[in-house]
């Protein structure tokens, strides 16, 4: 599944447009994005933790000369840790959340039916005592 077929199954599921699918993915990973770049983590309960690392530099070898041998630099990757109810459901042993239910369609408008006014009676009133 790719970012576009991630938005429509989102709009699909909360019965939104498919443009405000489009901008909740991008917006997750705005967020997501920002937060590891300002050093921190991102912990979705039973999902998963999104976080930044530093790998240190290293020595390496040349491919194109295996005789050379050249330093890598460190650098700052991502990382994901699965959170268990998300391993438990790919294994089979746990539920997944229940999808959310989209929102109920609006019912349509109810006519108003006039109510027609008393017929009139053969007798007058009779006056009370």
């Amino acid at each position: 599944m790719n970012k576009a077929e991630l938005a429509a199954k989102l709009a699909e599921r909360l019965g939104i447009s498919k443009k405000v699918g489009e901008d909740a993915v991008a917006a997750f990973e705005e967020i997501i994005t920002k937060e590891l770049m300002a050093g921190g983590e991102v912990t979705i309960a039973g999902f998963g933790t999104f976080s930044a690392k530093e790998r240190r530099g290293r020595m390496g070898v040349n491919p194109q000369n295996p005789t050379e041998k050249i330093q890598i630099p460190s650098v700052i990757v991502p990382k994901f840790k699965a959170g268990k109810a998300l391993k438990d459901a790919l294994k089979g042993k746990g539920k997944l959340n229940a999808p959310p239910t989209p929102p109920p369609a609006p019912e349509p408008p109810v006519e108003s039916v006039p109510i027609p006014a008393p017929a009139p009676t053969s007798q007058p009133p009779q006056p009370q005592m």
